[in-house]
């Protein structure tokens, strides 16, 4: 195992930031996702086949060599359904390592889900369902065929132990997870330190994550007042980035409070989740967001209100007007974002002149007309180069109806993208892949009745078809399912 360890790391920030911790002593170590193309390109490779040293580093957390010593358990609030809370940090998981990526330098963390109790774990048992591992697998998977920037799921070890939950059949399996992404700063660890009135440490914060995380766009030795509106402003622009590709996925994270907001731009931390089954701007993924404060058409409010409360954070080091300056352009980022998203998922130049108002006639379109929202992207894959296959595929009636008649004429002339591959196998299926609820459920259904893991292994092969036909995937997915 060969590893590139960083010079710079979450110790730099100091005590006040972590809590130094030890995982759960579990039972068993039942391996059943490897992230293998991760795992190669990290330097992980060799243990793919040696169970005992896998479980080692993610399960039991031996330490990787020149990384942290013990792990990591972050502290941080934050807004929770527009609540404030103090009283929250990583209660089930912590920061087991920090690695550089061979490939592009970045730092990247490994995150943990299960792992055990910390001091932040309050009422809670610090354990993570099987259930629940297996959908983040599939969520993942799918947001990154869809081309997200989502973390990545590289490990899920089964751990032996039984669970009581409310919110699913009680006993149920346990496991651990390991994901990676490029950074676990939240929104809330700078909000925590703004409410303890702890202005040195939220400066040496901000700079630590200008330095570390925007490097190319940042100056971390500007004053603070002039780093801090910055910080802001290039932080929403991720944000609105990432939002409008969650849009175009037909994506629901479920729960947009400020502790689920990386400063590095990446959707991660993945419960209540779903995927649009048509778009219906009121749909909500969690069962207890009884108002629909996260439901599929507010997540861009969402965000913004989480990068406001970021700017409320850092106001002690700027001021009001700076503040209000760097998220103004927020809404104007996410819309022209929202037009690049889904040229990209419809694999039409993003330059074409008509690119916009196509955006908003084919969501008109959508809302007016129950149609399947992953459908009408793989349907007008590539714009006038598949328009025989929209107007005369299974599908060709829903276009012809009153209520397709723009969005139709303008995708019929769409200019092809350069890489876009409309020839490509996967567009001569009958339907698209999906990740709908209920397919969800039949994935786990044989799992838990009879450790028949068969289908997760065909959904995951089937998405990474769909990953090569999108291309866009930073590389090429590969993954093993044990079972």
């Amino acid at each position: 195992m060969t590893t590139i360890i960083p010079k710079r790391n979450h110790l730099c920030l100091g005590r006040k930031m972590f809590s130094r911790v030890r995982p759960a002593d579990f039972p068993k170590c039942v391996i059943r996702y490897q992230n293998s193309a991760w795992a190669k390109r990290l330097g992980f490779g060799d243990l793919l086949d040696d169970d005992a040293g896998w479980g080692d580093h993610f399960a039991r957390f031996k330490p990787i060599l020149g990384s942290f010593k013990a792990p990591l358990a972050l502290a941080y609030h934050g807004h929770q359904f527009g609540t404030y809370n103090p009283d929250i940090g990583d209660g089930r998981g912590f920061l087991y390592a920090q690695i550089e990526d061979p490939k592009t330098g970045r730092l990247l963390d490994f995150g943990t889900k299960g792992s055990g109790l910390t001091p932040y774990s309050r009422t809670a048992d610090g354990r993570l369902t099987l259930k629940g591992a297996v959908r983040e697998i599939l969520a993942t998977e799918m947001l990154d065929a869809l081309g997200v920037n989502t973390s990545k799921t590289f490990s899920v070890i089964e751990t032996g132990e039984h669970l009581e939950r409310h919110d699913e059949p009680s006993p149920t399996r346990s496991a651990v997870m390991v994901r990676l992404n490029h950074g676990h700063i939240r929104i809330g660890s700078f909000q925590r330190l703004a409410y303890q009135g702890d202005t040195e440490t939220l400066e040496a914060l901000l700079r630590y994550a200008a330095q570390t995380y925007y490097p190319q766009a940042l100056d971390h030795q500007a004053s603070r007042e002039q780093l801090a509106a910055d910080f802001v402003h290039v932080v929403g622009e991720r944000m609105a980035d990432l939002t409008a590709s969650w849009m175009a996925a037909g994506f629901v994270h479920g729960v947009l409070n400020t502790d689920n907001f990386n400063i590095s731009g990446e959707s991660f931390d993945y419960g209540p989740w779903r995927f649009l089954p048509e778009l219906i701007p009121s749909f909500t993924a969690a069962y207890f967001d009884h108002q629909g404060r996260y439901a599929y058409g507010r997540q861009p409010e969402a965000s913004f209100w989480a990068l406001c409360r970021l700017a409320d954070s850092l106001i002690d080091l700027s001021d009001l007007e700076a503040m209000q300056k760097a998220v103004t352009g927020f809404q104007n980022r996410m819309n022209l974002a929202m037009v690049d998203s889904l040229c990209r998922r419809l694999g039409i130049d993003p330059l074409w002149t008509e690119a916009s108002p196509m955006a908003e006639a084919l969501f008109k379109a959508m809302r007016e007309s129950a149609c399947g929202f992953e459908a009408v992207f793989f349907d007008w894959y590539g714009g006038e180069a598949s328009r025989h296959r929209a107007v005369e595929g299974k599908r060709a009636s829903l276009y012809q109806s009153q209520n397709w008649a723009e969005a139709a004429d303008l995708l019929k002339n769409a200019p092809k993208a350069d890489r876009a591959n409309p020839d490509h196998p996967y567009f001569s299926d009958d339907d698209p892949q999906t990740m709908l609820i209920d397919e969800v459920e039949a994935i786990w259904a044989p799992i838990v009745s009879q450790d028949d893991w068969s289908l997760l292994r065909e959904k995951i092969n089937a998405i990474h078809r769909m990953a090569s036909a999108y291309g866009d995937v930073m590389i090429k997915p590969e993954a093993k399912v044990h079972g």
